[in-house]
């Protein structure tokens, strides 16, 4: 992954940049697709026909949908099925299939016969995408696309192909044909990249390693030492994954495109409401567009509405991995919505701020536990741990661990806010501005290069996905 990581960063992409801009216009997309394709056979040669089958099913099936979507809707709608039904079919087959049949297997009667897929990389991005573009074309939300090599561009867009955000297809389709690329764009695009890769390499992976060490003294660490563990996974996981977004977007500005912000500084949220408004936005409105509004939303009473989000958060957290704790996690968060939408928003509205943060961030610290521990016992033992106020409040290993960290823990909680944002937005000085920006850039450049050149832990959490 380090080499990997190097090799993208100083030959893949200025080589791509530069033939990219090199070539006219007119070409640039059909340079992308076959860009995109040298990428992801990078990892995984094999899944590339995979990908190029999804690129022509949905192709096809755009074509007919427009095709016969105002002279015979039922026409029309059974090719949006055959679209829904493989790309489902695909992601169940690779992601679910072995889960399926290893839940079966643990009731009696059942002997069927294990199935052992390696998961095709951003296989739930992308499948997600090209549903994305059958449906908006048949509600008359995104033009068809025409051309197959610009739809396969889409489909296979490197810089958020293997861990998004979600780009829904009438989010670009404009942009696809008639992206104007321009200095400042490339100039933004670099800094949100190294913002990005700052996030990743200098925050992520080290409070990855400091939650690795306190869980491994496991139930000698003390609540209170289970509590920083779980406060430094958090940290991870969100560095982690909105470093990814943000390095996506960064190259998605370099090569002319805007993409949707996938992270809102989601933990200085008030309520669990507000944090699923804050964080990662684009599965979030994948699932209120193409699946609550559709089921009826809010539209049909009380009770359907309450069947509505339970179905979308099931779905929500199965998304995120064939394994029952996701699905744990995803209806832990359900229910906590439901409950704030139906009995809690008028108190918490009126609550003082630090009333509500009291309220909201354990809930989604907690939500954290049940997301890392894939096995059930090993969930209850830390939730056993995180609860035992009879013992030690911290081990010694934990302490240690704790105050080897606390700079970088205090780094990365100044970083999950807005502040340094709204101290830069408020330097009036434009020279000042770009001085400062363009040290920032080289240094976190030459600083990530240092990191990964020396270390080896260099985690991708949201490959699975």
């Amino acid at each position: 992954m380090v080499f990997s990581s190097l090799l993208f960063l100083f030959m893949y992409l200025p080589v791509v940049l530069l033939i990219y801009y090199a070539v006219p216009y007119k070409f640039r997309n059909l340079f992308l697709f076959f860009a995109n394709l040298v990428f992801y056979g990078w990892g995984e040669p094999v899944y590339v026909t995979l990908m190029l089958f999804s690129t022509v099913l949905d192709y096809t099936c755009g074509h007919f949908i427009d095709k016969y979507r105002l002279s015979n809707k039922r026409v029309a709608k059974a090719w949006v099925i055959v679209s829904v039904c493989v790309n489902l079919g695909l992601l169940g087959f690779f992601k679910y299939a072995g889960f399926i049949t290893d839940t079966l297997n643990a009731i009696p009667f059942f002997s069927l016969p294990s199935i052992e897929v390696p998961l095709p990389i951003g296989i739930s991005f992308y499948t997600f995408q090209t549903m994305s573009y059958s449906i908006d074309v048949y509600r008359g939300d995104a033009p068809v696309q025409r051309n197959i090599i610009t739809f396969g561009t889409y489909v296979a867009l490197f810089p958020q192909l293997i861990a998004g955000p979600i780009v829904r297809y009438k989010d670009v389709a404009y942009q696809l044909d008639h992206r104007k690329e321009t200095l400042a764009d490339f100039t933004k695009g670099v800094k949100l990249f190294c913002i990005g890769m700052g996030k990743k390499v200098l925050i992520a992976n080290q409070m990855g390693l400091m939650w690795d060490q306190i869980r491994e003294s496991g139930e000698v660490n003390g609540w209170l030492g289970s509590l920083i563990g779980i406060i430094a996974y958090a940290f991870q996981i969100y560095f982690d994954f909105s470093g990814y977004s943000d390095m996506a977007c960064g190259l998605g500005n370099m090569l002319g495109f805007e993409f949707l912000k996938n992270f809102d500084y989601p933990y200085i949220s008030k309520t669990i409401t507000e944090f699923w408004r804050r964080w990662h936005i684009s599965l979030g409105t994948w699932f209120r567009e193409y699946v609550y509004i559709p089921l009826g939303g809010n539209r049909k009473g009380m009770f359907r509405q309450v069947i509505n989000l339970l179905i979308v958060w099931f779905l929500t957290g199965f998304w995120h991995g064939a394994s029952f704790n996701f699905i744990l996690w995803g209806l832990y968060f359900g229910v906590i919505l439901i409950i704030e939408k139906f009995l809690l928003k008028k108190w918490l509205d009126k609550a003082p701020t630090f009333v509500q943060y009291i309220y909201s961030l354990p809930l989604i610290l907690f939500g954290w536990v049940i997301f890392y521990f894939v096995d059930l016992s090993e969930l209850w033992q830390f939730t056993q741990a995180l609860f035992a106020f009879s013992g030690p409040v911290i081990g010694e290993s934990a302490l240690s661990t704790a105050i080897s960290y606390l700079p970088l823990i205090c780094i990365a909680g100044i970083a999950s806010t807005p502040l340094a944002l709204n101290i830069h937005s408020k330097i009036k000085n434009s020279t000042l501005k770009i001085v400062i920006d363009t040290v920032f850039c080289v240094f976190i450049l030459l600083t990530c290069t240092a990191s990964l050149v020396n270390q080896s832990y260099n985690p991708f959490l949201y490959f699975r996905f």
